[in-house]
């Protein structure tokens, strides 16, 4: 994932900081908007991941902090819910003059509802996707309710959420109370993909159903089981992400496929967080990663692991073209490869030329009736594949700075 610090003005003239977070293959798709959940910022780890996975599918991802959070210019005291579907409006306007019209929009939580209310008034929109969203903005008191009376006396009080405190004032009551949420049905309702976890204890299940229920065809509802409400674990945000990319590309506009450009025919990226590596060859995406003994995420297959993939598929697609040449009868080719090496300790000191050989060991099975004879010819052939050969020959890595 490649990010761009952007920034943009709201209605009310306030600089609002945002990232842009594109494929790292440089190929946009679609642009999405993401809005973060009530107090929070761009910058939360379900935020990124969730970003992270639609950018593998080619959706840039326009994440920014509501005015007074985050990086952005304002008081967050002066906000409120009607103020935060503004700034999404005002997001969805710079996408418009700078990069291309949005047309997905993905809300956590509160944020949820704002892109719901949003929509309306962003006519590019094809697709929504909700995950963890109250399906009224009043259920947002409940986060601070033995202050309300306070903050109706007095015009304001300052409350703690997550740990931090924060000054809301009476307006903000006012607006949340007259917010009518009786969405407008209209045939050219955008599709909506509405996300929550059983276990969620700050936004119960319900509030999924409610949103459902108002809401036409087509709509979608996927369980994020298991998962709490800020989608704290990496392994939950990205899952969210890759589904909402894959569900969206059905109703996102159609575009003729580009040509992929890139520096060399395969480029990969990881981030200073995280082992987590995204991959990208001509016209496909992957992700590498780390166990989770040795400090990743486990999101992936490890490097030693892709190894032995390439060493595998080369392996059995050498083989199928030798066993359809000579005509011999077979169902399936199976390779299973392992490695016998320390590939952590490696890692920790990738100068050191002593240590173990590598040993690779490779188990084919050829479904098919085969005499000895024919058996020793396949492995034979095996050794012959273009990746074993590669592996066997002398080669030379040449390794420059790109800038």
């Amino acid at each position: 994932m490649n990010s761009e610090n952007v920034q943009f003005t709201n209605k009310e003239g306030i600089e609002l900081s945002a990232k842009l977070d594109l494929p790292i293959s440089g190929k946009v798709q679609h642009y999405a908007i993401f809005a973060h959940c009530f107090t929070c910022n761009k910058n939360l780890n379900a935020v990124r991941s969730i970003s992270s996975a639609m950018t593998k599918n080619q959706i840039a991802v326009l994440r920014f902090d509501f005015t007074g959070l985050g990086d952005s210019e304002g008081d967050f005291s002066e906000t409120n819910f009607s103020s935060n579907v503004n700034d999404i409006i005002a997001a969805s306007e710079f996408l418009k003059e700078n990069y291309e019209k949005p047309e997905l929009l993905v809300g956590h939580s509160l944020g949820g509802a704002g892109v719901l209310f949003s929509a309306n008034a962003i006519a590019s929109i094809k697709a929504i996707a909700t995950i963890g969203s109250p399906s009224n903005p009043e259920h947002i008191k409940k986060l601070f309710t033995e202050k309300i009376e306070v903050i109706n006396e007095e015009g304001e009080a300052e409350v703690n959420i997550g740990g931090r405190s924060f000054k809301i004032k009476k307006q903000f009551l006012e607006d949340v109370n007259n917010t009518d949420y009786n969405f407008k049905k209209h045939k050219d309702q955008p599709a909506i993909l509405i996300m929550h976890s059983p276990q969620d204890k700050i936004v119960g299940i319900n509030n999924a159903r409610e949103i459902y229920e108002r809401l036409m065809h087509p709509k979608s509802f996927i369980t994020l089981d298991g998962s709490d409400h800020l989608l704290s674990l990496k392994e939950d945000a990205s899952y969210a992400g890759e589904l909402i990319a894959k569900w969206a590309m059905r109703y996102l506009s159609k575009k003729e496929e580009e040509v992929f450009k890139t520096h060399q025919s395969v480029a990969v990226r990881t981030h200073s967080d995280s082992f987590t590596t995204e991959i990208v060859s001509a016209k496909h995406t992957m992700i590498a990663d780390e166990p989770k003994d040795v400090g990743g995420d486990d999101l992936g297959p490890s490097p030693y692991e892709l190894l032995l993939s390439a060493l595998g598929t080369c392996t059995s697609m050498t083989l199928k073209l030798y066993l359809d040449k000579k005509g011999w009868n077979y169902r399936n080719i199976e390779v299973h490869l392992s490695h016998q090496h320390n590939h952590s300790e490696d890692a920790k000191n990738p100068e050191n030329p002593s240590g173990k050989i590598d040993e690779i060991q490779r188990d084919i099975k050829v479904e098919g009736d085969f005499t000895e004879e024919q058996k020793n010819k396949i492995i034979e052939i095996a050794d012959k594949c273009p990746v074993h050969r590669t592996l066997h020959s002398p080669t030379v890595v040449n390794s420059r700075w790109w800038d």
